[in-house]
């Protein structure tokens, strides 16, 4: 039993898949709410399966790029499953994950690009649905590239990234298929941070003279 989520966009997406296909799916669009979505959606798909935690032996997780608090909840849930079960955690870049339901749709050449808030997206192009640059996060209209563009950052500035296409969120079940069958590389849960969280610690206080 495979069990796989991503909080690395604005979607709380979860899968379990028992070894031969996906047995169960749950997913939530309500951005800023993670760390509310994730427990009950583990809870919802292990239970529509008749499964248990006990019957995991492995997690699958997508590690971003993404913004900081949504990423960490996915990686923080991920490790202690994997630590608690003593099971292996298998990560996934997020873009990999859309890219691999932009190959089963037909495409071979494009680009994924996400939201990466401050008017910016996650970019990474693909050809013969292997991933050729990024991540990397830049501008839209500094992305330079053509053709079909797969993710939500492509609605978010259609000026330009007119050749849309879908999936334009990363989906739970198709990260667990690409972790089965090893079609991107597989990473470690360690977060794929493109750049420094909104949050930060204070520095040291200035000696007052």
């Amino acid at each position: 039993m495979l069990l796989a989520f991503d909080t690395a966009t604005s979607r709380v997406t979860v899968a379990l898949h028992d070894g031969s296909s996906v047995v169960a799916s749950y997913a939530a669009d309500e951005a800023m709410r993670h760390g509310e979505m994730l427990a009950p959606g583990i809870a919802r798909v292990l239970a529509d399966a008749g499964a248990t935690v006990r019957d995991l032996t492995a997690v699958a997780v997508g590690v971003g790029p993404g913004p900081f608090t949504g990423l960490r909840v996915g990686l923080v849930t991920a490790r202690t499953l994997g630590l608690t079960r003593g099971v292996p955690v298998h990560g996934v870049c997020t873009l990999d994950v859309l890219a691999a339901e932009a190959v089963d749709a037909g495409l071979e050449d494009f680009a994924v690009a996400t939201d990466a808030r401050r008017k910016e997206v996650y970019l990474a192009t693909y050809a013969g649905g292997l991933r050729t640059t990024g991540p990397l996060v830049v501008k839209p209209l500094d992305a330079d590239v053509t053709g079909p563009v797969v993710g939500r950052g492509a609605v978010l500035y259609p000026e330009a990234f007119p050749d849309a296409r879908g999936p334009e969120q990363p989906d739970a079940a198709v990260l667990a298929e690409v972790v089965q069958q090893r079609r991107f590389e597989l990473l470690g849960p360690d977060p794929l941070y493109l750049r420094r969280p909104d949050a930060a610690t204070p520095g040291v206080p200035k000696r007052v003279s």
